[in-house]
């Protein structure tokens, strides 16, 4: 097994984490918050803007069984990397698009594979997803981790990331063309 680590930012937690926690391949996913100056951060202070953290999922994954360019393909579909600072409703620096890389050459992957983005001109917007060096990784509370499953018949489980989870079965899942 070769084991790998990437934190991506892409609008709220609980959608990226919903989503990668059905991937295979991913040994771990852990909601969390980075990118930001205070240590050890609350979600009320995130929330309010004023840390610079991300809402992130630090995911631990097999190589072996998935590559960064699937779990990359993956996230660029889920969120909108067009946006600044925003997701659907969500709106703050802590929604950004962003993405933390583990080493150099995970962020020659990453930017490569944004440039691949950005010739093939699937967006009618410019791409705006941060690419940024590691940084500390902060757990979000317990009650973030693996939200989705444990309270599905909640308001924005339901009205946002149930959709997310749907979008990604029917591409990415068992059967999919992709």
């Amino acid at each position: 097994m070769k084991e790998a680590q990437l934190i991506l930012g892409g609008g709220c937690f609980w959608c990226l984490d919903a989503v990668y926690r059905e991937v295979p391949g991913v040994l771990e996913c852990t909601s969390g918050y980075a990118g930001g100056a205070r240590p050890n951060p609350s979600y009320e202070q995130i929330c309010s803007g004023a840390t610079g953290h991300a809402e992130v999922v630090k995911l631990r994954f097999d190589a072996d069984q998935t590559s960064l360019e699937r779990l990359l393909e993956i996230f660029f579909t889920i969120h909108d990397p067009t946006t600044l600072n925003r997701q659907g409703a969500d709106t703050g620096t802590q929604y950004r698009s962003v993405i933390f890389c583990g080493d150099d050459a995970q962020r020659v992957a990453v930017e490569a594979f944004i440039e691949q983005l950005k010739h093939a001109q699937l967006f009618d917007n410019p791409i705006v997803t941060e690419v940024s060096p590691a940084v500390p990784f902060y757990d979000a509370e317990e009650y973030h981790q693996d939200y989705f499953r444990r309270n599905p018949g909640q308001g924005y489980c339901h009205m946002v990331v149930s959709p997310k989870v749907a979008k990604y079965r029917k591409l990415f899942g068992p059967g999919a063309d992709r």
